[in-house]
């Protein structure tokens, strides 16, 4: 019996040498050992996929490759694919409690402490609610058509809510941008796409994604799989408008 399981192992390592790719599979847990579903299975050539609802998962990957593990924006060691044992489960436990934390993604941690101070800064900004202009309507005996006055405080108090709406949505504004700059790095880039300046910084500028489309990403598989579509589409653009 022994014999013959060796055979099988021996044949599996022949056939994934003869082809180059490896099908590893396997099962994410947390902490608790409950099975995590949404969990973003990477290969570091950007290939990926996402755990099912029992947590299970299966991706090829070449053999000269990596897989890692990520949820919630954190991610785990990289683990070479030619060091996982062929027809052997690969399970990850993951530090992370499915019972408080929701399957979507969360702003990193340096971004969320600059959005937080920020606020605090423009408390009264962010606060704002806008102002009750009715109250401020003041009929007169005297003045404007048909003896209907406006109170003059009101007119101060309707430029003043102008200026703090465009205030607060320039500050929202640079929050998004902070945001983007976050998940939208030169590093993530070269990583999944292989690009290199000066293409690597047109990539930039030309594929930018909004805060809004990075936010209804509900996996980083999602983001990674925009990325490195685009990012074959614009090489084979680039190769023709420049060639060497």
């Amino acid at each position: 019996m022994k014999t013959r399981t060796w055979m099988i192992l021996i044949l599996s390592v022949c056939r994934q040498e003869a082809t180059g790719q490896a099908l590893i599979k396997g099962t994410v847990y947390n902490k608790s050992m409950y099975t995590m579903r949404g969990v973003s299975v990477m290969g570091t050539s950007g290939a990926g996929t996402v755990t099912d609802s029992l947590g299970r998962y299966h991706i090829k990957l070449a053999v000269g490759d990596s897989i890692y593990f990520s949820y919630l924006g954190k991610s785990t060691a990289r683990y070479p694919v030619a060091d996982i044992p062929p027809g052997q489960s690969f399970d990850m436990s993951l530090q992370a409690n499915t019972d408080s934390l929701p399957t979507v993604f969360v702003h990193p941690r340096d971004y969320r402490t600059d959005s937080i101070e920020n606020r605090r800064e423009y408390e009264k900004v962010f606060d704002y609610k806008g102002p009750n202009y009715l109250p401020n309507l003041r009929l007169s005996p005297r003045g404007g058509i048909g003896g209907v006055g406006i109170d003059l405080n009101m007119l101060f108090d309707m430029k003043k809510a102008r200026r703090m709406e465009a205030l607060q949505k320039r500050l929202l504004e640079e929050e998004h941008d902070k945001y983007i700059d976050r998940r939208f790095t030169k590093a993530i880039i070269k990583r999944v796409t292989g690009l290199q300046p000066p293409a690597l910084d047109s990539f930039m500028v030309q594929y930018r994604p909004s805060y809004e489309f990075i936010q209804g990403c509900e996996t980083d598989y999602e983001f990674y799989h925009y990325i490195k579509e685009w990012g074959k589409s614009f090489s084979a653009d680039w190769i023709q408008t420049h060639p060497q």
